[in-house]
């Protein structure tokens, strides 16, 4: 589960009358809008949870749905990543940034991503980012010109907001794909469309709830989520686990930044 209660992996113990394709005992997933998975039972409905393969560990699989499905609507879907693209990833050490790096990495990208501190640079690169800017100690904008010779990213995938939104335009190549899909530093400023028409440029402000709005999209989207973790190609880093009992002592560390990758509550 993630500190927003949004996750959850769990056994099922019953289902209701006439339902086909559920089981006592299968393993199924969950992410999405909040029902409250801080819990030991919840009753769900059937088409909004998802198998779990035993080839996917269910701690693992608890840890990475809703960062996994985010990346996989990212490079998939909201702009399809492929081989020879140029792409830039901000926050990349962080949960979703993390996975984004090693998905386009394995899609045949290049990858370029901002982090905050040399630490944070040394794990973007081990997934999979071929350059890596420290932007406090160097100008993200400038950089990202120096390594594409001048002509910029095919896409900028933008979690900060606020701190990086015009420079992400800066970034990106005539036509290029801006996708704003978080807010860690503030609001983005409104942006005049006239902003976008020197390079012709794609705007977007994407929510997975969009993404996996169908039976068959949520199904398609933790599949490929669930195979990559299978085959290796999607690492997640579970580094906590605290009983369900001890959730107010993880969002404690949570807040005070003692804690790094993902967490995990165990009933």
């Amino acid at each position: 589960m993630d500190q927003k209660g949004m996750e959850v992996v769990g056994e099922v113990t019953a289902v209701g009358p006439g339902l086909t394709g559920r089981k006592v005992g299968d393993i199924v997933a969950y992410a999405g809008d909040r029902m409250g998975s801080y819990a030991e039972e919840q009753i769900l409905p059937a088409d909004k949870v998802v198998p779990v393969p035993p080839s996917v560990d269910p701690i693992i699989a608890a840890s990475i749905m809703l960062k996994g499905m985010t990346a996989q609507y990212l490079v998939r879907r909201c702009f399809k990543v492929e081989p020879g693209h140029t792409v830039l990833v901000h926050a990349a050490a962080g949960g979703t940034g993390s996975l984004l790096c090693q998905w386009a990495n394995a899609l045949g990208a290049t990858v370029i991503g901002t982090v905050s501190t040399k630490e944070k640079a040394a794990q973007a690169k081990e997934d999979g980012c071929h350059h890596v800017i420290i932007y406090t100690e160097e100008d993200f904008v400038s950089r990202v010109n120096e390594m594409t010779s001048g002509k910029g990213v095919e896409v900028v995938y933008d979690s900060v907001g606020k701190n990086t939104f015009e420079g992400s335009l800066a970034c990106l190549k005539p036509r290029g794909y801006m996708v704003s899909f978080g807010q860690s530093s503030g609001t983005p400023d409104p942006v005049p469309l006239s902003a976008l028409a020197p390079k012709s440029l794609f705007l977007t402000r994407p929510s997975m709830m969009q993404y996996t709005s169908t039976r068959d999209e949520l199904l398609e989207t933790a599949g490929e989520v669930f195979a990559n973790v299978a085959s290796g190609v999607l690492r997640v880093r579970v580094n906590h686990k605290y009983p369900l009992s001890e959730a107010s002592q993880a969002h404690a560390d949570l807040e005070n930044r003692r804690t790094t990758g993902s967490i995990v509550l165990i009933p």
